[in-house]
């Protein structure tokens, strides 16, 4: 509901209508700006509606620029607008509820827009905030591909400063919308926002749900006046021819809208220029940003382009897929056959089948190689990888879904997508292999990473999937005996240009090649999921998946039993304290037992799919498994990882390097220097430690002499300071290089005084203890003190005892 409407704003209009000189558009745009600054949210979306309302177009089509940057912010990224990206319900709800309603399909926003659009009034939107390959293309006089910029392209004057697009308010308003998500900075790290419960993602929702209906049609644009509609943008004259590329495509629809005068015109001929619109700027701001020219020059997918999606980015792309599966799939069993293109369709049935292959599919192919390419190895990819996998299952978002059964057995994919997944051959096997060489540079013990390699895993194994597949591939490598060897190119010919030639090559294997060849170029090697360079990744996946495996249950049951336990207990003395001791190389230590034994069903389950999607033997797993050197002796971290001897020492392999990352085996390091100058502890007072270094630096210095003479001394005496001032073990330390390791006798040093010890937290914590237990027994301060030197007296004669006894069996 919106707020009482003040009486502040009706001042306004009795101020336009007392003073006829002021009724100029910049005085309206004046006031509102001014109230921009002065009012709160919900009176400036109040005043906003009246103004909407009463105003004519003439004077709202100066104001409109301006709002719709307000909302959305400017496309430099410096002003914010209402900042929809971060505004959720839960924590600004009457702000949000305010935005929703405003900015909703039916809402006013969109009333102005239809008010504009009757009118045919244009804007002028900048080129150079197009993504990259479309700016780069338009600046190059070279028109884009995509109908949404034909007749559009307006050169300035002489003089003037850059190119323009003119644009109907419909577009114009979606263009900002669109590029809203990507212009914007990315979102702080510290600000811990849901996107899909915030503002933009569920605008997102709605757009596509009104203007891409899976159920009936699009509802018709508001009208300005009673009876009246928003007419359909006219075509409008380039300032200058083109040179086009490719072959360009009239919109879908123009024959259904273009010059259309007939007052008994189909209304949904007549507005299904709207729904073409939205999908068109979404895929375009959303998803072209990457060349396909330059992705099949370079034949990878690390071509050189700066632009980076962020993981907001990725769920709305999504978002998206998952509308547009629907989408299509909403077609009814007669209108969706191929004969049904024999009889007349509507604009919007027609629109529905080619949605996906016509708009989506070679952007967000070279969209995914991109990030699949340079998207960081963490956890992050998640995004990419459930959008990736979305797009891989329309079956999900098919109205039929709700009737199949709830049980726990993987659904069986149905023969009648065949022919998805054949057009889409690319999309299921050159991303498997980009997907699998990722997961070969992962650590596979986090939870994270196990998870996403068990999702794709299950994904490919559904019934039937590996099989139609394996189907497509045969079809794409069928042998060509009579089409010649340029017939590729020509990809979208008709039947009846091949009516001429015999019919060697059945009309699945043309559409599987025209798919391949057409997003990788002409020239492409194609490797086969199937084949044998893949199996071999496949298997080396699988032998460190089992890796990954024991080192998950090495690390449960040395690092993760009871750490906090442990820690305590190292402070008492009964733990290791030793710095070069296990530690853990991921985290797992941080996710507890129960992420653990979830890791361990991930890569579990994945090892069973990957059985089951290509036929592997547990003879085949076991024997590379023993190939790849994972033998490990009874502590399961002993062995040095896999490297080999150079000249400089020794060199890590891939293999090595992969080890040392996933925390399978790893180089024994030890301080080898001064134990005074080591670096403090964590279990040590950092300003106790540096204090204590310094009283005993002192004491060394000035009774240097004395300590060297009492330990040179063969007596008793001599012992006794001998076990208390010399370090112990000193001749015992070993090369840093494990190849070669032999002992050799470090540098002599003199007798010295190190009060380290009692910098400690474990020996204050004892030494409080015992004077607690002391006191107990009534036992004061001093008594106690003295009580603890003689035992120390009594204990450090035994040690010295014993320490030269043993000097003299080694004799």
């Amino acid at each position: 509901m919106w707020p009482p409407k003040a009486a502040i704003f009706d001042s306004l209009c009795e101020a336009a209508m007392a003073f006829p000189h002021l009724q100029q558009p910049s005085f309206l745009l004046a006031t509102l700006k001014a109230d921009s600054t002065n009012k709160p949210f919900a009176q400036r979306c109040q005043d906003l509606v009246k103004v909407i309302e009463d105003f004519p177009a003439k004077e709202l089509h100066v104001v409109f620029p301006w709002l719709v940057e307000s909302i959305f912010g400017s496309l430099d990224g410096v002003l914010v607008g209402w900042n929809l990206r971060c505004l959720q319900g839960r924590v600004n709800p009457v702000e949000y509820s305010i935005a929703m309603e405003f900015l909703d399909p039916s809402g006013p926003m969109m009333k102005l827009v239809y008010k504009l659009q009757a009118e045919d009034y244009r804007f002028d939107f900048p080129v150079s905030y197009l993504p990259g390959p479309v700016k780069a293309s338009i600046q190059e006089h070279v028109l884009p591909d995509s109908p949404l910029y034909h007749n559009k392209v307006q050169f300035p004057p002489t003089g003037g400063l850059g190119l323009n697009l003119a644009l109907n308010p419909f577009e114009y308003y979606m263009f900002f919308f669109a590029l809203s998500l990507i212009s914007q900075k990315p979102l702080p790290m510290s600000l811990h926002v849901r996107t899909s419960e915030c503002a933009y993602f569920i605008l997102v929702d709605r757009y596509l749900s009104w203007f891409l209906p899976i159920e009936g049609s699009v509802p018709p644009p508001f009208s300005s006046s009673p009876g009246g509609t928003s007419p359909s943008p006219a075509p409008r004259t380039p300032a200058m021819p083109f040179a086009s590329y490719g072959l360009h495509h009239t919109s879908l629809l123009k024959r259904h809208i273009s010059h259309q005068t007939s007052v008994n015109a189909d209304p949904a001929s007549h507005e299904i220029w709207r729904s073409e619109t939205l999908l068109q700027v979404f895929v375009e701001m959303w998803l072209h940003h990457y060349s396909l020219e330059m992705y099949q020059k370079m034949q990878s997918p690390h071509a050189k382009e700066s632009f980076t999606p962020t993981e907001e980015h990725v769920l709305v792309v999504r978002l998206l897929l998952k509308h547009l599966h629907a989408f299509a799939n909403s077609l009814k069993p007669d209108q969706a056959s191929p004969s049904a293109h024999s009889h007349a369709t509507s604009p919007l049935e027609e629109f529905k089948r080619a949605a996906v292959p016509r708009f989506v599919q070679q952007k967000l192919y070279v969209f995914l190689q991109h990030c699949f390419g340079h998207w960081p190895l963490d956890a992050s990819f998640r995004a990419v990888l459930e959008m990736w996998l979305s797009y891989l299952q329309p079956w999900r978002y098919a109205p039929e879904k709700q009737a199949l059964s709830s049980d726990s057995q993987p659904r069986c994919v149905l023969e009648k997508w065949a022919p998805f997944i054949q057009e889409n051959l690319l999309m299921y096997t050159k991303l498997f292999v980009g997907f699998l060489n990722r997961a070969l540079r992962t650590d596979l013990v986090s939870p994270k990473n196990a998870l996403m390699v068990f999702r794709v895993a299950k994904v490919y194994a559904q019934p039937n999937l590996a099989e139609m597949i394996q189907k497509g591939e045969q079809l794409f490598l069928e042998p060509e005996l009579i089409i010649p060897h340029r017939q590729h190119r020509l990809f979208t010919v008709t039947s009846s240009f091949l009516s001429p030639w015999p019919p060697v090559v059945t009309d699945a294997s043309f559409k599987v090649k025209s798919h391949v060849y057409s997003l990788e170029g002409q020239d492409c090697k194609y490797t086969p999921m199937f084949g044998p360079e893949v199996r071999t990744l496949v298997l080396r996946l699988a032998q460190l998946i089992t890796q990954a495996k024991q080192t998950a249950k090495s690390i449960s049951d040395q690092c993760v039993e009871n750490p906090a336990g442990r820690s305590f207990l190292s402070w008492l003395g009964f733990c290791s304290t030793d710095p070069n001791a296990c530690y853990p190389a991921n985290d797992m230590d941080e996710m507890g037992q129960d992420s653990i034994r979830k890791t361990d069903e991930y890569l579990e389950k994945a090892l069973e799919y990957l059985r089951q999607i290509f036929r592997l033997s547990e003879a085949q797993l076991a024997q590379l498994t023993l190939a790849l050197g994972n033998t490990q002796d009874e502590n399961g971290k002993k062995q040095l990882p896999d490297c080999i001897v150079g000249e400089d020492g020794l060199i890590l392999t891939s293999l090595g390097r992969y080890q040392i990352i996933n925390g399978l085996r790893r180089f024994e390091i030890e301080y080898q220097g001064d134990l005074e100058l080591q670096p403090i502890r964590s279990y040590e007072i950092t300003s106790l430690v540096r204090a204590l270094f310094r009283l005993s630096s002192t004491i060394n210095r000035r009774f240097a002499g004395q300590m060297a003479a009492l330990c040179s001394r063969d007596d008793f005496l001599g012992s006794f300071c001998r076990y208390h001032l010399t370090e112990p073990a000193l001749s015992n330390r070993h090369l840093l290089s494990p190849v070669g390791r032999r002992h050799i006798a470090s540098p002599a040093r003199g007798p010295r005084l190190s009060l380290r010890f009692l910098g400690s937290y474990r020996t204050l914590l004892l030494l409080l203890m015992t004077f607690f237990v002391a006191s107990l027994f009534c036992i004061g301060p001093l008594p106690c003190s003295l009580l603890l030197v003689l035992g120390y007296l009594l204990y450090a004669i035994a040690m010295t005892l014993l320490t030269e006894r043993g000097k003299l069996h080694q004799l």
